[in-house]
């Protein structure tokens, strides 16, 4: 086998191909505890190695690592690394202590004070670096040493699109580990406006941010909800080619209209009527959207379409005030209800359940009834058989609770064990809720003790 290539280190190549080549784990083990040994022997040298040489052996402890085996040593030659001015040796130094190092290494007092030099640098790369390194770590220390720093590097700006990318997810790590840290007061409204920033990255990486900040601290940011749906509006109206770098199977930035969709889910319909009116505009163009024939046969490109469009639709269910969308979001969910696709099928019982309890869209989720009763009888995964009872009990009124009442009984003779309980309740309930009169409500009572007098 030819030797792969290591970005110039022979000896990595070299090694990795002997390890490849190994014919027994035996022979694995053997090779690398000669290596283990080379390398042990070179770091207690005399000699003095350079920073080609560390960061040759350190790739080979990582690698071994990255194998399964333990390394229990070369930790303070990776540090060293950090202080090198080369960019290779540096992210060699950093990727050795985001993977094998923990929050208590007893090291991590001198790798905090490489991160402070290399985030005060004025080099983009070497900051970038450090940043990453903070946010693969993770820890409370690393929140509570640079919790003030990371937000002045997010908004300066001097900082490069890259680094601030890099700057929003770290800063997001670093809120997970010590929620306390929510930037506020004059951060807030500079972290908001990056929603309006040129680059889209930036943008996404900082959705992501302000989605978590505004689980603790939903009023502070609710200045979020106009700027939103005005980059959401420019996304849906735009067309593929507009936004190529960031186009995923003809479908414009789907990842980044899905934040800023479940974002909005965080707030009440706007208050003001412009955005308010906007925000349906870009409803019912993905709706609309919806309904165009795919601009490609690839899976990828239905994936990234529906992702969409059922977030949207979870925002149609969450505002409950458009009875336009309400029905039109049932109307296009119904279509989904005998797609071919399995996770489609159960995707839009889950979400009409939901439209059910809406006074806007009941009626027209009850047109899709035999649909449903028909996906109960026949559906082979118990999983959307499940959300079918769901979705009956959720449609059922005095209109139709005979009938559904039926069926769920007729079923229940054949259900599985695992929904079995859960549908006796449910018809339970029904019939106690519904009764129209006591002879039909004692027969169903009848019934379900002789079908399932076990629950």
């Amino acid at each position: 086998m030819p030797a792969v290539r290591g970005d110039g280190m022979r000896g990595l190549a070299v090694f990795i191909s002997d390890i490849r080549n190994c014919k027994s784990k035996e022979a694995e083990i053997k090779r690398i505890n000669k290596e283990l040994a080379n390398i042990r022997n070179k770091f207690k040298g005399d000699k003095t190695l350079d920073g080609y040489q560390k960061k040759k052996y350190v790739c080979k402890l990582l690698f071994i690592f990255l194998l399964g085996h333990d390394i229990d040593f070369g930790h303070m030659e990776a540090v060293n690394l950090l202080s090198s001015n080369k960019y290779s040796e540096k992210q060699i130094g950093y990727l050795f202590i985001s993977v094998l190092m923990n929050a208590n290494n007893d090291l991590m007092k001198l790798i905090i004070q490489s991160i402070k030099n290399d985030l005060s640098s004025r080099n983009p790369i070497h900051v970038n670096l450090a940043l990453q390194c903070i946010a693969n770590i993770g820890s409370r220390e690393m929140a509570e040493t640079f919790g003030n720093e990371i937000p002045k590097l997010l908004v300066s700006g001097e900082t490069i699109d890259v680094v601030k990318q890099s700057a929003a997810l770290c800063l997001l790590r670093l809120y997970r580990a010590l929620p306390d840290l929510t930037p506020s007061g004059e951060w807030t409204s500079r972290i908001i406006h990056l929603l309006n920033d040129q680059h889209m990255g930036v943008v996404t990486a900082a959705v992501s941010v302000i989605n978590s900040l505004v689980n603790r601290s939903p009023d502070e940011y609710k200045g979020c909800v106009s700027l939103a749906v005005s980059r959401l509006s420019r996304i849906v109206t735009a067309s593929y080619t507009d936004l190529q770098d960031y186009t995923y199977y003809f479908v414009p930035a789907p990842w980044l209209s899905v934040k800023l969709l479940r974002l909005l889910q965080n707030y009440p319909p706007p208050d003001d009527a412009g955005v308010r009116g906007r925000l349906n505009e870009c409803l019912e163009t993905i709706l609309n959207k919806a309904q165009e024939p795919p601009k490609s046969k690839k899976v990828q490109h239905s994936n990234a379409k529906n992702a969409i469009l059922f977030e949207a639709i979870s925002l149609i269910i969450h505002m409950d005030s458009e009875p336009n969308l309400l029905v039109r979001a049932c109307n296009q969910l119904g279509q989904f209800l005998q797609h071919r696709e399995t996770n489609l099928r159960y995707l839009a019982l889950e979400s009409m359940c939901l439209l059910a309890t809406s006074e806007f869209s009941h009626d027209a989720v009850k047109k899709h009834q035999d649909t449903v009763i028909n996906a109960l009888k026949t559906e082979r995964d118990v999983s959307v058989r499940q959300r079918a009872v769901d979705l009956l009990y959720a449609m059922c009124d005095k209109s139709n609770s005979e009938e559904i009442v039926s069926e769920m009984l007729s079923y229940l003779e054949t259900a599985d064990y695992s929904i079995r309980e859960e549908m006796v309740l449910k018809v339970a309930i029904l019939a106690e809720k519904y009764a129209s009169d006591y002879t039909w409500y004692v027969d169903v009572i009848l019934n379900l003790i002789r079908i399932a007098g076990d629950y």
